[in-house]
């Protein structure tokens, strides 16, 4: 590798980056203040960020520089954290101490957060330097990133175009290298609609293996935590970081990701649970990143064929049911709420209107839609579709209006019912993962005639994380446009 000091740092992987660091070649100061630099360049256009926290990253930097001089001095240098002096950034869901967390809503006081929450502790934990907060959705609830707090988040492939939600502003910050990597968290496709958009490698856990992502209000247990990055060697890294040693495999993620897996039988499925109530059209540009990556998956000696999956059609209803309990419960005092957007106001009243009795039994539902469709993915390997059905929309495509990155007006135009089936037309694969509580991973294999990033979606059983990790590190090796 070249001398870090003399070329862009944004143009090493995330590997590359952590090496240097341990090594000494570069210090953590030299690297936060790139990306600091970065972010000050870029962000003004794209609106990754909410919060940039400059001046405490560079303290934390220091502290980071002066760990690892001790620990040259004193020869133990093997007790570096693993992401020693690593820059990355959560996202505006996560509690940071000392930094406010919107939760992407004006109807909040944003005061500083009084300490870490479970997420940023972990990989504060492992080495990371913070450098702030990205931007999300209103409660993480939409597939795009734009609320009354701040700028929409925009894609750096197409600016007037949306990154994605709700991880829209850490992918956004990863993919125009204002960080090397970062954590999302995914609750109905959260990691893996905004990776897609942003042509990023983005893999949402099975629930349980990553202790950090899950929060108050979600009962149905959908929210986990994973990597946004872009390639699986810098998202096997991340994991690494945040999965317990106990329950990684033997050596770790990055280890054992450029080893190719068996050969398997793949299960491609172009039916979603949403196709009854929100029939959608699957996009031709879609359908070309299918055919590619069936195309790559057999040349890498795997099998491929169709797969026969069925739905309940009680699942929308469900599903919306449990997703949206959470806001029900939300604390705003009530001369705050017109200041809620109208999706969220209109999902929020319907919880406070709806029975425990009718949580409940949507709740009971799920479960046994869970135990149902993973008998039939069970059937496969590996289950594929498209990420996503289109291309990555343009800003204010969902809400109805456009958007020029000024400061949502104080009537935002809508309908938070065509809004939610648009959200749902544009990723109709995703949210029947976390019900599932299985693995996905959202893998970059097409580009556009337009440069929009296009990709598939590949979900394993229990315990695949690696093995869908060692597929996108395969295809990446055939050297697929990206």
């Amino acid at each position: 590798m070249a001398d870090p000091s003399t070329q862009d740092l944004s143009g090493l992987t995330a590997v590359q980056l952590r090496d240097a660091l341990a090594a000494g070649k570069l210090s953590a100061r030299e690297a936060t203040a790139h990306f600091v630099s970065m972010i000050g360049q870029r962000n003004p256009h794209l609106g990754a960020f909410v919060t940039v926290t400059a001046e405490q990253a560079l303290l934390d930097a220091k502290t980071a520089d002066t760990l690892h001089a001790r620990l040259v001095r004193e020869g133990r240098l093997e007790e570096l954290p693993l992401l020693h002096g690593m820059p990355t950034a959560f996202k505006d869901l996560t509690d940071v101490a000392g930094v406010p967390t919107t939760h992407g809503s004006a109807a909040l006081d944003h005061k500083p957060a009084p300490e870490d929450g479970a997420l940023a502790s972990t990989l504060k934990a492992q080495g990371v330097v913070s450098l702030g907060k990205t931007q999300v959705p209103e409660f993480g609830l939409t597939a795009y990133s734009e609320n009354r707090v701040a700028p929409p988040s925009r894609n750096p492939h197409a600016p007037g175009r949306s990154s994605g939600g709700s991880s829209g502003g850490s992918a956004a910050a990863v993919a125009a290298g204002l960080v090397p990597f970062a954590p999302g968290t995914d609750g109905g496709g959260s990691i893996r609609i905004p990776a897609a958009a942003c042509g990023l490698v983005g893999l949402k856990p099975g629930r349980g293996l990553v202790p950090a992502g899950a929060g108050a209000g979600d009962a149905a247990k959908l929210v986990v935590a994973g990597p946004l990055a872009r390639n699986a060697a810098d998202a096997a890294l991340l994991m690494d970081a945040l999965v317990p040693p106990e329950q990684a495999p033997d050596g770790g993620f990055l280890a054992n990701v450029g080893r190719a897996p068996e050969s398997l039988r793949i299960g491609v499925s172009l039916d979603s649970p949403w196709a009854g109530v929100y029939p959608f059209e699957i996009g031709q540009e879609a359908r070309d990143a299918l055919e590619l990556g069936v195309k790559l998956l057999e040349e890498a000696g795997h099998s491929v064929g169709e797969a026969e999956i069925r739905y309940d059609n009680r699942y929308p209803e469900a599903f919306t049911i449990a997703w949206t309990a959470g806001v029900g419960s939300a604390r705003i005092a009530p001369p705050r709420e017109p200041l809620l957007t109208p999706l969220t106001r209109t999902f929020r009243r319907r919880a406070q209107q709806r029975s425990a009795s009718k949580v409940s039994e949507a709740l009971a539902f799920l479960r046994q839609f869970e135990h149902d469709t993973i008998a039939q993915y069970a059937e496969w390997d590996l289950i594929l579709m498209p990420a996503l059905a289109q291309t990555p929309r343009p800003i204010g495509w969902f809400t109805g209006g456009g958007h020029s990155g000024e400061p949502w007006p104080s009537e935002w135009a809508g309908d938070a019912d065509e809004d939610y089936k648009r959200q749902c037309q544009y990723a109709p694969w995703s949210s029947m993962v976390n019900v599932c509580g299985l693995p996905a991973v959202s893998i970059p294999v097409h580009t556009t005639a337009a440069g929009l990033p296009m990709g598939i979606q590949l979900i394993g059983p229990a315990g695949s994380e690696l093995k869908l990790l060692q597929l996108a590190c395969s295809l990446e090796a055939a050297k697929m446009p990206v």
